[in-house]
């Protein structure tokens, strides 16, 4: 991953609708190197996924709620089969397997507390290997996003090399 990669990403991470010609004139290439670019960097993984993120309040007043999960047994499989289940949970939207006392931390979006209930009944009381889980309810999302802050850093830092 070179300056103009590392370029190219920072832009999209704020706007991946900008054109590529867009994106070329910011970082001095060609629209079609840049298209190069970002299909090797599709391709390769750097770029995960292209997103919409949509505005929840549009969408009634859903609920944000932070899970702490504690396994009863952490032997390999237990571990894959419980990421499995979060992977799979449409209302889990970000699953991290963590350090520490708990587990794995959720976060989860549903419609209603009905909606959460009948949730926990399916992934957390329905299997046995969870031990314990801790609910967090926010009262509001203040900031939520999925960019890498840190490339504008390597990007000074490359350019001081």
């Amino acid at each position: 991953m070179d300056q103009f990669d590392i370029t190219i990403l920072t832009i999209l991470q704020e706007d991946n609708q900008i054109s590529q010609r867009s994106i070329a004139d910011r970082v001095g290439l060609s629209a079609a190197a840049v298209q190069r670019r970002i299909k090797r960097m599709s391709e390769n993984g750097t770029i995960k996924e292209e997103v919409a993120v949509l505005n929840p309040e549009h969408f009634g007043d859903p609920l944000t709620i932070l899970v702490e999960v504690c396994l009863v047994n952490e032997r390999i499989e237990l571990i894959d089969q419980a990421k499995k289940t979060f992977i799979d949970t449409a209302e889990v939207q970000q699953c991290y397997y963590i350090t520490g006392e708990s587990d794995f931390f959720l976060v989860i979006v549903t419609q209603s507390m009905a909606d959460y209930e009948k949730l926990t009944r399916r992934i957390f009381f329905g299997n046995d290997n969870i031990k314990s889980f801790r609910t967090i309810v926010a009262l509001g999302v203040e900031k939520y996003g999925f960019k890498i802050p840190f490339l504008n850093f390597l990007s000074e830092s490359k350019n001081k090399l």
